[in-house]
């Protein structure tokens, strides 16, 4: 049993750790809202952090100290962040895969939502870098009958890059990247650790960053897949302007003067919403 509430412990800090550096600090009350967890329960967690020297503890919350642009999160830490907008998202750019196209999808969290939501396109081909992806769609392909293993009638076709592995449970180096250079793809679907004006968008993986310059290259048309708390973060590697997008799906927490700065300069910005269709701001052709 101390075991086991050690390592709870351990996983909820680490997401402790990474909602600040992601936001650039939090207040008390708003983690106890989010782990359901008591007041005491927060402050001890932040004592912890302070004496591993990774957060400073201000009045009603803490601040991070290291520097956010080379934090890697794992993919468990990430998958309990911004779960719902992960999920408006993941529903909204599935409208974007058309059956039997060829499309891809390079690794993160959003990108494995969105993998659920596709298993019942018809016959599509998948190229990801994700084992996290590729496992949705295997096990999506379920037999037919009992008397037989044969996947579903129009089930995807699942192409994994292979490559090193990262602590986001994604593929890069050069055995991807050679993989991905090979191919084309109608429509890539990626997420990112950072997106801005300035840097495009971004990530702190070097490898990765490599990796994912060579999807850019190969796909037709390019769909960011990015929550509101990523606009206005920069990654340590820029990977692709803003100008190389062609389309950024997002949720409703993006504010009013961020949606104005992206529409200007994309051909289509998608504010997803759970409750309502996605709206879509196309840039007017000029």
């Amino acid at each position: 049993m101390g075991d086991n509430q050690n390592l709870l412990a351990e996983q909820r800090r680490a997401l402790i750790l990474d909602e600040i550096r992601r936001r650039g600090g939090v207040r008390v009350n708003e983690l106890t809202r989010r782990l359901n967890v008591s007041d005491m329960t927060v402050r001890r967690d932040l004592d912890a952090l302070a004496r591993q020297g990774v957060v400073e503890k201000v009045h009603g919350g803490a601040v991070p100290v290291a520097e956010a642009t080379t934090h890697e999160p794992g993919f468990e830490a990430k998958s309990a962040l911004e779960l719902s907008a992960k999920q408006d998202i993941a529903r909204a750019a599935a409208r974007m895969a058309a059956r039997g196209s060829a499309i891809a999808l390079a690794g993160g969290t959003t990108a494995f939502a969105l993998a659920h939501q596709l298993v019942d396109v018809p016959d599509l081909t998948v190229v990801t870098n994700s084992v996290r992806v590729a496992d949705v769609f295997h096990h999506a392909q379920r037999p037919v009958a009992a008397s037989g293993p044969a996947a579903r009638p129009g089930a995807a076709t699942v192409v994994l890059t292979g490559g090193v592995r990262t602590p986001s449970d994604t593929l890069v180096g050069p055995v991807a990247d050679a993989a991905i250079r090979s191919l084309h793809f109608d429509v890539l679907f990626i997420g990112v650790h950072g997106i801005s004006v300035e840097a495009g968008l971004s990530t702190p993986n070097l490898a990765e960053a490599e990796t994912n310059r060579h999807f850019v290259r190969s796909a037709r048309r390019v769909v960011v897949l990015a929550d509101h708390t990523k606009w206005g973060t920069v990654g340590l590697s820029s990977f692709a302007a803003l100008e190389e997008v062609d389309a950024l799906v997002t949720d409703a927490g993006l504010p009013t003067r961020a949606r104005a700065e992206i529409a200007e300069r994309l051909p289509e910005l998608v504010v997803a919403e759970a409750s309502a269709d996605p709206v879509d701001i196309r840039r007017p052709v000029e």
